[in-house]
């Protein structure tokens, strides 16, 4: 395992920039995630990785080695592509075997390394199948296997379960969890969906537009985004817009429905008067029936537009003054809290209420 650098890389594809100005570095043996909507630039920074591209400018490093200008076969990465990309006339096992004979790593080595790969993927029964013979899941066991077995220093993953349903999605996650944890090998990720990154990954980078908008742990990306563009990309969340007010060690905004305060430590100081938008997440939102009670922090009136009941909880759509809308998702929900037209109050914790700067 290595650790991968990214310094100013930049790729323009005639008068498109495609990647600007992009740095990372990338741990030993960390699972990096690379998220972003379709068009950000993230698969051409993986290609760029893996040397199927070259950078416009900057340098790609693997731990101190300047692989920038190395062709791939001499980069020692294993790459799992999203089409599977395994060869139909050959078995599962002779897919997986097909870089150890460029390699030509002797025959005995070949069949231990082959046989680790299949049992890590659990697909040893079916090594003499051909792909055509396996289900989408199983292919990509496959195509996983074949990446491991040549023992890279770094593992690409291009959105390597977007073709499969739901289910077979969830299966994956666990087992590329596995795979990495009981291999250490530093994997890099790329996907446009939010859950595969959050629920995988060490570290994320969101990408917009070709650049890297924000680093950090799934739960602090989630939890404090940077900017209302990964707030809104990493999952769902609300936003009010409103000024500053006063700050402190609380933030105070006037917004069109009622002073909101904010405990959360902005990126850079805000001025009394600067415009912001409060980024709040739907499940951060209580939502009170009838009288509010005791006095609340963050209490909003507002009436209920919609209920849709989803299982493992339920969204409610509301209606505050000046016809700004919320969702709020109440979780475990045995009963409802409201109902369609009713007024009720809503509240939040100032911790979980972000200033960011529109954008």
């Amino acid at each position: 395992m290595v650790s991968v650098t990214l310094e100013r890389i930049s790729k323009t594809f005639g008068e498109v920039e495609a990647v600007s100005d992009v740095s990372l570095e990338i741990g030993k043996g960390e699972l990096f995630f690379m998220l972003g909507p379709s068009g950000c630039g993230k698969t051409t920074l993986l290609r760029m990785i893996a040397g199927f591209y070259l950078p416009t400018s900057g340098r790609i490093l693997f731990g101190e080695r300047d692989i920038t200008q190395t062709p791939p076969h001499k980069r020692n990465t294993g790459m799992v592509f999203q089409n599977y990309a395994l060869w139909p006339h050959m078995t599962v096992r002779e897919n997986v075997a097909y870089g150890l004979e460029l390699r030509k790593t002797p025959v005995e080595e070949q069949n231990r390394r082959i046989q680790e790969a299949l049992e890590m993927v659990r697909m040893t029964e079916y090594a003499g199948r051909s792909p055509n013979q396996l289900s989408g899941g199983q292919q990509q066991r496959v195509a996983l296997a074949r990446a491991l077995v040549i023992n890279p220093d770094v593992v690409l993953l291009d959105e390597p379960l977007s073709n499969l349903d739901a289910k077979l999605r969830l299966e994956m996650r666990d087992e590329i969890r596995r795979i990495h944890d009981e291999l250490g090998t530093t994997m890099i990720y790329v996907t446009h969906d939010q859950k595969e990154a959050l629920s995988l990954a060490d570290r994320i980078a969101v990408m917009g537009m070709g650049e890297v908008r924000q680093i950090g742990d799934p739960r602090t990306v989630y939890t404090r985004p940077s900017s209302p563009f990964v707030a809104h990309f990493i999952g769902e969340t609300n936003f009010i817009p409103g000024k500053v007010a006063h700050t402190g060690e609380e933030t105070v905004i006037e917004t069109a429905v009622g002073p909101l305060i904010s405990s959360v430590p902005p990126d850079r100081p805000f001025v009394p008067g600067a415009d912001v938008v409060c980024c709040i997440r739907p499940e951060s939102i209580d939502l009170v029936s009838g009288s509010a009670g005791d006095e609340k922090t963050n209490l909003i009136s507002a009436s209920v537009i919609q209920i849709m009941y989803l299982g493992e909880h339920e969204q409610y759509s509301v209606r505050l003054k000046g016809d700004t809308t919320l969702k709020v998702v109440h979780p475990h929900p045995d009963r409802r809290k409201a109902e369609p037209g009713q007024e009720i109050w809503l509240t939040f914790d100032p911790s979980h209420v972000v200033a960011l700067t529109p954008e």
